[in-house]
């Protein structure tokens, strides 16, 4: 009886209490804590470094296909060689990869 009395007393103390347990809970943990923030910001970074190595590919592609239209004929003759493995007999062909 005492402990339901003396809660009955305090219930605006213990209310405070749970209140900011409560709080300090969801800060640190959840959805929208701070192991959810660095975990999102850790993606984040993953995605943006992944973006620029796409677009520097897609620039790559795009620097290739111009010179195939614009017919540049030493560029032509690099990707017929690297394709069709072909040479002429006085060549020497050294494969890197």
């Amino acid at each position: 009886m005492r402990l339901i009395e003396s809660l009955k007393k305090k219930k605006f103390i213990l209310f405070n209490i749970f209140f900011t347990l409560y709080i300090a809970i969801n800060l640190i943990g959840g959805e929208r804590g701070l192991i959810s923030y660095f975990d999102k910001k850790k993606i984040l970074m993953e995605l943006e470094s992944k973006e620029e190595m796409l677009v520097s590919k897609l620039e790559d592609l795009n620097h290739k296909i111009l010179l195939i239209k614009n017919n540049d004929l030493d560029f032509i003759d690099m990707l017929y060689r690297e394709k069709f493995k072909y040479g002429t007999k006085e060549e020497i062909i050294i494969k890197l990869k």
